[in-house]
């Protein structure tokens, strides 16, 4: 489980924020998590609540995740489709010159205080 490891980092920048900002209390974190990213968000959830109740600053702070849609760029047609329903073959020409257009964010969009 490295979601644990990844909530580490984000308490981290997170708090990082907060101070440089004068903010004494963090009240939710925004997450965008990539649809592909290979993060479970239950999981994310879970570790986040036994680590942020450890901090001051982020006692009782809600961690809000947005998921990312995969998407993948055909260099051959030009098409873009779901990632995730089609893989790396284009729906649309069959070719495998594909590339992931969106899908493996992980980074925190927006931190709100009280």
């Amino acid at each position: 489980m490295h979601e644990l490891g990844i909530v580490f980092y984000i308490i981290r920048d997170v708090k990082q924020a907060a101070e440089q900002n004068g903010v004494e209390h963090v009240s939710a974190v925004v997450m965008n998590i990539g649809e592909v990213s290979t993060i479970v968000p239950e999981y994310l959830t879970d570790c986040w609540r036994w680590a942020a109740d450890k901090e001051e600053m982020l006692k009782g702070c809600e961690l809000k995740i947005l998921t990312v849609p995969a998407i993948t760029h055909c260099d051959s047609c030009g098409e873009q489709y779901p990632t995730v329903k089609f893989g790396k073959k284009c729906p649309h020409c069959g070719s495998d010159k594909t590339w992931l257009l969106q899908g493996n964010e992980v980074e925190i969009k927006e931190i709100e205080v009280t």
